[in-house]
């Protein structure tokens, strides 16, 4: 219900601005809404389809590792860790592999496996489901580990630094993983909070305390190298990782005799059907999102606040930023858009412009993923997926305005 409401809210926003701006003699404000319901309605489509053939490779893959018992032995390996994030799963359940594999790749910034292995989790936790129009406590769960964005390896943003002439383009990179670990732990705490989960378990501690030093340990290591180093190693090992994984599950097909290439096909053919299942999804949120930004309510909204800030006394430096914070849980490409015009207008070495990298990778797109995956099995009741996502949101947001004034 809190999607349908936000989603209703967008639409007479809009209009009541588009309305304003005619009033005040704007006569193409209307022609722009629409032309952005076109344009975002296309997007969509091509987004879906874009995700076709990727979606078919790694359902194809996850299929071959199901039927060779690859994602079951990462279940009962997760077991300890997972039942206590997902009580609701039961013991070496193949979801538990899935999410794994899911959230691995979204750590190492490899978004074309993250998302099919993602869909995949999802309807795996949906066979569990006993409402199937409503989200469970595993669904949202996982759906907050998505949207509050661990990355460990920014490598886009990085490029697009270095595209953009900054003079270091790593120098980033450490306050982007101290804002998304944030994040990403204040979504797991409010997420178990909202569950009535209760905190003071030690494998639960552990694991929240291993999340803390493995990236402490990682911000160090890369901390010592230098940006061409880091630029390498960290590529290497994305692709390493990658090719590792269809390798390590075709071999373990092969070990257990099972036809690698029937397998393959089998699980490919469920790529089509997801990706067709998601596109009116993201229409409607797509939509959505681009008839705000063309009724100029998000350019009002950052105008006020940027007067609001500075009416305080307070140093408004981070108000050029807050575009990207605020387009990021509604459109990726829209937030990286935001970046990318920051980076232009200020300069990739100012603060305006460094903040918004920080921003850009402290969190991941909120009502995008949950478009799609929900979209996925069918969900219509997301229940306190949005408010725990959006929380999360907020406070890597303010995590990362905070760290970029300590670094910059």
């Amino acid at each position: 219900m809190v999607l349908n409401y936000i989603w209703i809210a967008f639409f007479i926003i809009a209009f009541i601005f588009a309305v304003i701006g005619l009033l005040m003699g704007d006569t193409t404000v209307f022609q722009k809404i629409v032309d952005s319901t076109f344009d975002s309605s296309k997007t969509a489509f091509e987004t879906s389809l874009g995700l076709t053939g990727v979606l078919a490779l790694w359902l194809g893959i996850m299929k071959i590792g199901e039927k060779a018992g690859a994602v079951n032995a990462l279940a009962r390996m997760l077991s300890p860790v997972f039942t206590k994030l997902f009580p609701d799963i039961p013991k070496n359940h193949p979801a538990m592999g899935s999410m794994f594999m899911n959230i691995a790749s979204n750590i190492l910034g490899l978004d074309n496996a993250a998302t099919p292995t993602g869909l995949k989790a999802m309807a795996q936790l949906q066979e569990l489901n006993p409402k199937k129009d409503t989200a469970t406590n595993p669904m949202i769960m996982f759906l907050v580990l998505n949207t509050s964005g661990l990355t460990i390896i920014p490598t886009t943003i990085l490029a697009f630094r270095a595209s953009y002439g900054a003079a270091m383009p790593t120098d980033v990179f450490i306050p982007i993983l101290l804002s998304t670990t944030i994040a990403t732990l204040a979504g797991i705490v409010l997420t178990l909070l909202w569950q009535k989960t209760s905190l003071l378990q030690p494998a639960l501690l552990a694991t929240l305390g291993g999340i803390v030093a493995f990236v402490g340990l990682l911000i160090w290591g890369f901390g010592r190298m230098d940006k061409d180093t880091m630029g390498t190693v960290t590529s290497v090992a994305s692709n390493l990782i990658l090719l590792g994984v269809i390798v390590a599950f075709i071999l373990a097909g092969l070990w257990k005799r099972v036809n690698v290439y029937d397998a393959f096909i089998e699980g490919a053919k469920e790529g089509f059907t997801t990706a067709v299942r998601i596109i009116p999804y993201l229409v409607a949120i797509l939509v959505a999102v681009g008839v705000f930004r063309a009724s100029g309510a998000m350019d009002m909204l950052i105008g006020d606040i940027r007067r609001g800030v500075e009416l305080l006394g307070l140093n408004g430096d981070f108000v050029g930023g807050l575009p990207t914070a605020f387009m990021k849980p509604l459109s990726g490409s829209g937030a990286r858009g935001m970046m990318l015009e920051a980076m232009k207008t200020y300069g990739a070495d100012s603060f305006v412009g460094r903040l918004s990298c920080i921003l850009q990778g402290s969190t991941d797109t909120t009502f995008y993923i949950l478009a799609v995956y929900f979209g996925s099995v069918s969900i219509k009741y997301t229940r306190h997926a949005v408010a725990c996502g959006l929380l999360a949101d907020l406070i890597g947001t303010i995590s990362a305005i905070t760290i970029c004034y300590i670094f910059f």
